[in-house]
């Protein structure tokens, strides 16, 4: 039999264990707790990553920038794997990383191709450490007329527009579906890969191949939605019955009610 000894020692052991094995939150790295508490531009980078996409989704410094994140003295030590800030023509590859298919189709764009004589970068768009989801809103007349015309970008948004609007409103009925407690995880990863693939699509810049490959995109969302769909009419088959079992359950209380007062009022009339 256990002793008491020999099971509180198991027990600190299988808590270290739980407690070794989960990340640590963002906010806690060395990297935040650091510049967080500084003015000006050391601690900038900071303020405006809370406010990113990057913060969002729980990707810190350490995951662009290197380093180890629990060490003070080995934060920004190259043996850490320490990569520090790129140069502007760097960017592309350091956000790439993480970014692979993108990053590809971004190379071979008109952006990619003059990207030595300071051609538009990620975070030219996307800016550096407020990261911004990638959006339609992105595409504007005062980021774009920053180095050219908008009038290319402008169709190029119009092309998109569509199939951006049906992925949010796959996304929307999705979580909807998920907080009824519907399983939704194949049809969340199906769409995270279409909207990957779809933002592969318009990093290319070309308007005629977003013409010409759209309608792809949007029979992979048309099929995702009839599932969606098919859910919704099963759930409104499901109130609908439950309607009308209540209210045949109502009105069997009703008639039983009824009957039973005419029976006491036959049971009175014969005393």
């Amino acid at each position: 039999m256990m002793t008491v000894a020999r099971y509180l020692s198991c027990l600190l052991l299988l808590t270290g264990l739980l407690v070794s094995s989960t990340p640590a939150l963002a906010e806690d790295t060395v990297c935040i707790q650091c510049h967080g508490a500084q003015q000006g531009r050391l601690g900038a980078p900071v303020a405006a990553w809370r406010q990113s996409i990057h913060a969002k989704n729980g990707i810190s410094c350490h995951n662009c920038h290197g380093g180890d994140p629990t060490d003070f003295a080995m934060a920004m030590s190259p043996e850490r794997g320490f990569r520090g800030k790129p140069s502007y023509t760097e960017v592309p590859e350091f956000c790439g990383r993480c970014h692979i298919g993108v990053k590809e189709d971004y190379l071979a764009s008109a952006h990619g191709r003059a990207l030595d004589k300071g051609g538009a970068q990620c975070v030219m768009c996307h800016q550096n450490h407020r990261v911004q989801k990638a959006s339609l809103e992105l595409i504007n007349e005062k980021s774009c007329t920053r180095c050219h015309s908008y009038e290319r970008a402008k169709v190029i948004k119009a092309a998109i527009g569509d199939t951006d609007h049906m992925l949010t409103g796959l996304d929307k009925d999705l979580r909807a579906l998920g907080k009824q407690g519907i399983a939704v995880k194949k049809m969340e990863g199906a769409t995270f890969a279409l909207r990957n693939d779809f933002h592969r699509l318009f990093h290319s810049v070309d308007v005629e191949k977003v013409r010409s490959e759209t309608a792809a995109f949007q029979q992979r969302g048309a099929e995702i939605r009839k599932q969606i769909d098919v859910i919704h009419d099963e759930l409104n088959q499901r109130k609908l019955w439950g309607g009308i079992v209540a209210g045949l359950l109502f009105l069997a209380s009703i008639i039983c009610f009824l009957m039973r007062k005419t029976y006491h009022q036959e049971e009175q009339a014969q005393r």
